[in-house]
């Protein structure tokens, strides 16, 4: 009876953490979001900015979604293996996207492939997504949450390079994606990369960057200085906010990447746009929580 109680609880905290990260952005996309309105001096790009601010409090002040695409729920764990409801935590998330979805209420965005309907309630076969990290002898579990938009979608591509093109193609790889598709994810950007052997590893790693807080940096120096040249070289592209002109076009890029086999380089790429519905949530074994990602927040 104790861990039916606590499962209903965390169930509910989700559900209310969901919702949550539906209407507000992070605090760091909020500020960036702000410099780069300071940035911008045409009249156009600052009427969107404007227009992306009033937007915000709207949502805030209506208590509804600040995007009508509330996304495919996908959810980064990184669980300790004494958390003490491990085994209930993926059916549980499912339950808390349910809850949400008729509580806030979020878009219904679970289309069954081939079979083509909606089921109505934002779960389907293998939505939410749940990635898995297992943390040996931790008894707490942080979670993030992010919507996958529709939009922000549109960009994301993995490929393998022949290991002669080397770091310049994958400049090149990112390049071509931003400048053929990234209008169509609502800049400015938040461009995830990943770089690894194959397509699958690079994909996920590009996914788990838009995670990061945006201003961080990749460890290592010498890719850390490549997240720079990436981020100029795609604000000179002059997508703009909205893709309507600009000066900057992302709020930065992130690079993860793992060890790759000698003869490969796979390369991902994946957006956030600039409504970057992202959360991150730490419990403890008693179900006491810490969110990192929104200041003053009391579920």
């Amino acid at each position: 009876m104790e861990n039916k109680n606590e499962r209903e609880k965390m169930t509910h905290l989700m559900a209310s953490f969901i919702s949550y990260v539906s209407k507000k952005l992070p605090d760091d996309v909020e500020k960036k979001l702000s410099e780069l309105r300071k940035v911008e001096t045409g009249d156009l790009a600052s009427t969107i900015y404007d227009t992306m601010a009033k937007n915000q409090q709207l949502a805030w002040d209506l208590n509804r979604p600040c995007c009508q695409d509330t996304g495919v729920l996908q959810f980064w764990v990184k669980c300790g293996t004494k958390f003490p409801l491990i085994d209930e935590l993926e059916s549980l998330l499912k339950d808390a996207v349910v809850e949400s979805t008729f509580s806030m209420p979020l878009r219904h965005n679970s289309v069954e492939t081939f079979d083509e309907y909606n089921t109505g309630r934002n779960v389907g076969k293998g939505t939410p997504t749940v990635f898995w990290d297992i943390v040996p002898n931790s008894d707490k579990v942080e979670i993030y949450t992010y919507m996958a938009g529709g939009g922000c979608t549109l960009p994301g591509k993995a490929g393998v390079l022949m290991p002669g093109m080397g770091y310049e193609g994958v400049t090149r790889f990112v390049l071509d994606v931003m400048t053929s598709y990234g209008l169509n994810a609502c800049p400015p950007l938040l461009v995830g990369v990943g770089v690894a052997t194959s397509v699958e590893t690079a994909a996920l790693l590009s996914k788990k960057a838009l995670m990061r807080p945006i201003g961080s940096h990749n460890s290592n120096e010498r890719a850390a200085e490549m997240e720079k040249l990436l981020e100029d070289g795609i604000n000179s592209i002059g997508l703009g906010p909205q893709g309507m002109g600009g000066r900057m076009s992302v709020m930065g890029v992130n690079i993860e990447n793992t060890a790759r086999h000698p003869s490969t380089i796979g390369v991902a790429v994946n957006v956030g746009c600039w409504s970057h519905r992202r959360g991150h949530i730490i419990f403890d074994k008693d179900l006491n929580y810490e969110i990192t990602t929104h200041s003053g927040v009391t579920l």
